[in-house]
């Protein structure tokens, strides 16, 4: 630990920490890859891929555009989408790195970049391709390029590009919007760059980076502000919940935040911010940046917790500003103020016990296989990562078989997440319409066109219906739906293992020729509700 912390060159160590990482994380690819597949968030932004736009149900697009291009260069495979989660992630390191070398040196910077790299949180950001590895990409990038602009403000080329970047980050993620209006605060808060706020170039950069919105915008008002309104949803809670539910709440949040940054990585971090927070009239203005872009963020998330459940991943972009920062203040650079001095020896055990947790992060999906625990409900994290594509081999000989193959189209009664990863995972990877047992608006399936194209020629539906592994009940076909067709046939059902202890079931049947399409108008008293569960 200390050759790595101590190196003579700091900025080859850190380029070699993460070559090493890029590297090793590409074999963990070739297991994980054969054993995992694709979770129900990513098949469903893969479906976004496919039907481009300018504005998607829950999410800007720019993860939509991106698997898309991910999907055409390499065949709609998994593969591809894997490493382009990998490629945003390393970008997101090697930029760290310079961000915090160019406030503090390259020492600083290798340790930031170990304190970052070495948590579960890093590497679930590497293998998964969601919507956090575009934003903290941008993100970063952010950090470095507004930070020289401070020192350098007559720099036109580097507005243009902080423009570019944060109207970037807005097409990635609705939280990048909160980047200008922290650039505002700092220099609200601080004399020597409050300067910036009567450059016309500031101002100009905030608002031509909001302008990439614009499309966006004019989508939501085509479909009802959807985007708006599903986002707004995150923020309710319910009327009954008691000091108990808000105490919990509040822990599961420090829990997992813990857990995800690993403890000790994870105190040293808030311990910094706050710290700084303590001592702010005492901290020159590197500081109070990164206190700045981190520990608002930070306790507003806290706070919001003690009022409901909070996302692991949503303050994810705050400990980028808390990296760097306890990475200097450790390393004796930053911070001398700071009322816990004797935290700063925690380097060496936080980067020990991050490392073994990180490794058991790798492990642990092919430990809980042989322990013979995979597809059990309560010691199986990924669950859900398990059974797609023997589900979808089977589903698509149905399709196969079905009399009028090029003729009939998919149906899936079901969550969101059925329906994408049987458009993933089935060979033909067809378009694969969802049936919803009451008129709502519940995902981007609900947005796009249904098979209205296929009424009036004699075309057939292959139906999925996902059977509740927990409990014995037969699914039903809402009668909304079977008037739409001449008749139905029971085909037979899908099983596919997860594990040693769980399969996922469907009931297969095919609707002969479709007379019209119509959602249903009003709940169907003979289903009963969606389950939110997508296993």
């Amino acid at each position: 630990m200390d050759t790595l912390t101590g190196a003579r060159d700091p900025q080859r160590m850190a380029m070699r920490v993460i070559a090493g990482l890029v590297v090793f994380r590409l074999l963990y690819l070739i297991p994980f890859v054969a054993q995992f597949d694709l979770a129900g968030d990513e098949s469903y932004y893969w479906d976004w891929g496919r039907q481009l736009d300018w504005g998607y149900y829950s999410k800007p697009p720019m993860i939509g555009w991106l698997m898309g291009l991910a999907g055409r260069l390499s065949g709609n495979s998994e593969w591809g989408i894997r490493i382009g989660a990998l490629t945003l992630g390393a970008a997101s390191l090697v930029l760290l790195y310079f961000f915090a070398k160019k406030l503090f040196g390259p020492r600083p910077a290798l340790i930031a970049v170990l304190l970052a790299a070495f948590t579960p949180a890093n590497a679930a950001l590497n293998l998964l391709l969601t919507i956090d590895a575009p934003l903290v990409l941008c993100w970063t990038a952010a950090l470095l390029v507004f930070w020289s602009l401070t020192e350098n403000p007559a720099n036109t080329s580097r507005w243009i590009l902080l423009t570019i970047i944060l109207g970037l980050g807005h097409l990635s993620k609705q939280m990048m919007l909160v980047f200008p209006l922290l650039m505002i605060l700092h220099c609200a808060l601080n004399p020597t760059v409050r300067t910036l706020l009567r450059r016309p170039a500031f101002w100009i950069c905030l608002s031509v980076s909001l302008l990439f919105l614009a499309p966006v915008v004019w989508w939501n008002a085509q479909h009802d502000w959807v985007t708006l309104k599903h986002t707004s949803h995150h923020f309710a809670t319910k009327k009954t919940a008691g000091l108990f539910d808000h105490l919990g709440t509040f822990g599961e949040f420090l829990g997992v935040q813990a857990l995800a940054f690993t403890p000790i990585t994870w105190v040293l971090m808030i311990s910094a911010v706050f710290g700084g927070i303590w001592k702010w009239r005492a901290l020159d203005v590197k500081e109070r940046y990164l206190v700045i872009f981190s520990g608002p963020g930070l306790m507003i998330f806290a706070l919001l917790s003690f009022r409901q459940n909070v996302n692991p991943n949503w303050p994810a972009v705050f400990y980028l500003g808390a990296s760097v920062l306890a990475a200097a203040w450790l390393d004796r650079v930053a911070l001398h103020v700071h009322p816990w001095t004797r935290m700063r020896g925690w380097l060496r055990p936080a980067l020990l016990l991050s490392i073994i947790l990180s490794a058991m992060m790798y492990l642990l999906p092919f430990a809980i296989g042989w322990a013979g625990l995979a597809g059990n409900d309560k010691f199986d994290p990924l669950l859900r990562l398990r059974g797609w594509k023997e589900v979808g081999i089977q589903a698509g000989g149905f399709l196969e078989k079905v009399p009028q193959p090029k003729n009939t189209f998919v149906l899936v009664l079901a969550h969101r997440d059925h329906a994408s990863q049987l458009a993933f995972n089935m060979p033909q990877q067809p378009r694969v319409y969802r049936y919803v047992y009451r008129d709502v608006l519940e995902s981007q399936y609900e947005i796009w066109p249904g098979p209205e194209d296929f009424t009036g020629s004699h075309s057939d539906a292959l139906l999925f219906i996902p059977v509740d592994r927990r409990g014995p009940a037969e699914p039903e076909i809402p009668v909304s739906l079977t008037r739409q067709f001449d008749s139905i046939d029971a085909l037979g059902e899908i099983r596919g293992p997860i594990g040693d202890h769980a399969e996922r079931i469907y009931k297969v049947h095919l609707l002969r020729h479709l007379n019209f399409w119509a959602p249903p108008l009003r709940p169907d008293p003979a289903a009963e509700p969606e389950n939110a569960d997508a296993n």
